[in-house]
């Protein structure tokens, strides 16, 4: 009721339609283009007036006028590209820049697949020292395997109680850890303590592991030799 006299009161000095209110038009999202930035200019997208040109034949044609670059191209029925923008002159390529671009997606690929993420991964050695010897030795198989793959590992070994009156035997654990792993690994953080954890990192060792699998490899090969050696006298 009191709104509807205020607007009856402010009628008479602003006019009804100034007091409509109108939609506030909603910005359109252009979604950016994807690697459009690393793409190499090609034909008439090249600032450079002179360029050095490299033909569809990868033969070296020299210092040519952009021009002159761009129509030897199209007559090939090729694209004129860019693939040296920081040169002086920059170096043009004669090429097809459809099958340039899938050939360098395919580059891409494979060197991100050759690029391993190196994690550190944890091992608990259960929540005490009350652990059976057979689980620690199956947390050292753990460890191993996480090493073999290219990964750091954190050896965590909890306390609980009493257990904190005897902390050489956490660091009797952990000596006993190193040296099983020692063929594959080095320590690259030693046992420390934090409150009622003890803990240190083992990295792998890539020269070890590289011995280690052509050992395996050739001890292979020694009993598939053996064992084909022995079919044949039977």
């Amino acid at each position: 009721m009191h709104l509807r006299i205020l607007k009856q009161r402010l009628s008479f000095i602003v006019p009804t339609h100034s007091m409509e209110i109108c939609p506030i038009a909603r910005r359109r999202f252009i979604k950016p283009r994807q690697n459009a930035r690393n793409l190499p200019k090609i034909n008439d997208r090249i600032r450079a007036s002179k360029i050095r040109l490299i033909d569809q034949d990868e033969n070296m044609i020299g210092v040519v006028n952009l021009d002159e670059g761009i129509t030897l191209a199209h007559r090939a029925g090729l694209d004129l590209v860019e693939v040296s923008p920081t040169s002086d002159p920059p170096v043009c390529r004669i090429l097809d820049f459809g099958k340039y671009r899938y050939e360098q997606s395919k580059k891409e690929r494979a060197n991100r697949a050759k690029t391993k993420t190196v994690e550190t991964k944890e091992v608990r050695l259960g929540r005490s020292m009350k652990i059976d010897p057979h689980d620690v030795g199956i947390r050292i198989n753990q460890a191993r395997k996480f090493l073999l793959e290219g990964h750091k590992v954190l050896i965590v070994q909890n306390f609980r109680g009493r257990e904190m009156m005897h902390k050489e035997r956490g660091n009797e654990r952990m000596k006993e850890i190193i040296e099983k792993l020692s063929d594959i690994s080095k320590l690259e953080t030693p046992p420390r303590f934090a409150g009622r954890r003890q803990t240190m990192v083992l990295s792998p060792d890539n020269t070890k592991i590289k011995s280690l699998l052509s050992a395996q490899e050739q001890a292979k090969k020694q009993i598939n030799q053996d064992n084909q050696s022995e079919q044949a006298q039977e």
